[in-house]
């Protein structure tokens, strides 16, 4: 077994472009099975904790209320497109029990009426604010950032990949015209 070893080794086919590409590809396939994975769910964790800190953060922020919408609705309402729900401006009314009645202008839901309870969000001014994203919000951040790092390591090492892949199949065909040149005479029995 030994000896096939040193053979391949000595082999006077095997080229310095074929080694360097067979280690390229052996380097290629562990950076994509263990590198852009680990890329992929350290990028995740981070971004999970990252976002888990905001949510926290306008959480503590803003506070939610059920106000009552005073205002009318527009005689046209906005269609829902794309997927995603239109809102609206009217005037709103609710009761904090440390101050006072408060009313505002908010966004709510398209299709609310007059007289309809709405949960709306408020920061710390008293403007109307999105809600503190959610669990999900948060898992499809982290899913999405993990995703984009795993994809973007794979890219970067295929392009790497093809970069050396390229160098190596110039560098053989010269060693193959060298060689050509120095066998061709024999050949064709030419002096060279």
């Amino acid at each position: 077994m030994l000896t096939r070893v040193r053979d391949r080794r000595r082999n006077p086919l095997r080229r310095r472009s074929d080694v360097i590409e067979a280690w390229t590809a052996l380097i290629v396939a562990a950076l994509l099975l263990v590198g852009a994975p680990l890329a992929g769910a350290l990028a995740g964790w981070w971004a999970h904790d990252e976002a888990r800190g905001v949510a926290a953060t306008q959480r503590a922020e803003r506070h939610r209320v059920r106000a009552e919408v005073t205002g009318t609705a527009p005689h046209q309402l906005p269609t829902v497109q794309g997927g995603r729900q239109h809102t609206f401006r009217v005037q709103v009314r609710w009761t904090d029990p440390a101050t006072a009645a408060h009313v505002t202008t908010a966004r709510v839901p398209a299709g609310t009426r007059h007289g309809d309870k709405v949960a709306l969000w408020f920061d710390a001014k008293g403007r109307n604010v999105p809600p503190p994203p959610g669990s999900t919000a948060i898992w499809q951040h982290t899913v999405t950032v993990a995703a984009v790092a795993a994809g973007g390591v794979a890219a970067v090492v295929l392009l790497a990949n093809a970069v050396v892949r390229r160098i190596s199949t110039g560098h053989r065909l010269a060693e193959w015209e060298r060689e050509w040149a120095r066998t061709e005479p024999e050949w064709t029995r030419r002096r060279a």
